[in-house]
């Protein structure tokens, strides 16, 4: 049986999305861009990525393909694209492309891609071939990299090693859900998060009109260590109670298992209501018994930490198209829209031993 979503936990958002799907679904569509539409359709329904995959014969890769697209172009972005030939650009095409760049704003290589298929029926196989148009249109694209300098290497290492014993120890259980592994994280989307680096002019600002930049949700964030699914949920802040809240979620979608927790050393992880739940569930019994445990991360360390990776892939999406996102709910929306629920597979997400789930998947990967 196909398990959806209840009609009170759609929002507004989602209530018209499915009524556009609906309409275009109705339309008789190209039989490509009918499983595309069905895929959007039934994962903003609730229906399982694994139920979908099966019942539209797709990979996982492709409801994550056609979700973001729509969620950033709406019924257009679901529409087959002109099917052009590869080829080459005449040089007055190439003139006219760095022309069209020039008296653009904003810029993105999805963006540049679109206009040349559909201007010239040009399609690059190489990202670096419209990399270069960028440069010789005077565009640029900067990145920073930050690092934490109370960062204990040694440190981090040790607490590698022990993490990667532990799970090593429980491999049966684990592989056999017995026990459930979670890694997990908070994140503070702001509305200045859409304010990131874009291909601009040199020496030229790029502003986006902000309301009110310090608007914020948080995030409470938890990826299984086995099934690589990411779990999301909202809250008000970051704290002992709403993070205890968040742990019994978490604990009724496995209610049989016992559960690992690993996560960095925040107060609201280890003490207040924190401190109580855990001495609650877990009192009386064997230490191999207790139904929820909790490991640490290194201190000041949050590059151990896959979740962090996770929270930059979406925001990496948010700022990308910042530009076009016009308030804060829509922000959010947007953010939740790609990562909850996802399944990623990168390297971190394997850095404590390699964990395979008794079944078979495609996974959505993160680029380095």
């Amino acid at each position: 049986m196909v398990q959806k979503k209840s009609s009170e936990k759609i929002g507004e958002d989602e209530v018209e999305a499915l009524l556009e799907l609906e309409n275009f679904i109705a339309s008789n569509p190209d039989p490509r861009e009918l499983k595309r539409a069905l895929a959007v359709r039934m994962l903003i329904e609730g229906i399982c990525r694994e139920t979908i995959q099966n019942i539209l014969g797709v990979s996982s890769p492709f409801i994550s393909k056609w979700k973001i697209n729509y969620a950033l172009h709406g019924i257009e972005g679901l529409l087959l694209n002109h099917q052009g030939s590869q080829g080459q650009l005449k040089p007055e095409e190439q003139s006219e492309i760095i022309q069209w760049l020039t008296n653009k704003d904003h810029w993105d290589l999805s963006a540049l891609a679109n206009y040349i298929a559909e201007q010239y029926q040009v399609e690059f196989q190489s990202k670096t071939s419209y990399y270069r148009l960028f440069k010789l249109a005077g565009i640029s694209w900067k990145k920073s990299q930050k690092k934490n300098p109370k960062g204990d290497e040694e440190l981090v290492k040790k607490k590698h090693q022990e993490i990667c014993e532990i799970l090593e120890e429980y491999r049966e259980a684990i592989v056999s859900r017995k026990l459930v592994v979670y890694l997990i994280d908070e994140c503070h989307l702001l509305w200045g998060d859409v304010c990131g680096y874009l291909w601009g002019r040199r020496n030229e600002r790029i502003e986006i009109p902000l309301v009110n930049q310090r608007e914020k949700q948080t995030y409470y964030g938890a990826v299984n260590y086995l099934t690589k699914q990411f779990v999301l949920r909202e809250y008000a802040t970051a704290n002992s109670e709403n993070t205890v809240a968040f742990l019994k979620d978490l604990q009724s979608l496995n209610p049989e298992a016992r559960h690992l927790i690993i996560w960095d050393g925040a107060s609201y992880h280890k003490y207040k209501e924190m401190k109580a739940y855990l001495e609650e569930i877990n009192q009386g019994k064997e230490r191999d018994e207790w139904p929820l445990t909790c490991v640490l991360f290194a201190p000041n360390a949050p590059e151990q930490n896959p979740v962090e990776d996770i929270w930059l892939n979406a925001k990496t999406w948010v700022r990308k198209f910042g530009n076009r996102i016009g308030s804060f709910s829509l922000v959010k929306w947007f953010f939740n829209f790609t990562i909850q629920q996802q399944i990623f597979d990168f390297p971190k997400l394997h850095k404590f031993g390699d964990f395979e789930p008794k079944f078979s998947g495609n996974y959505c990967s993160i680029e380095p």
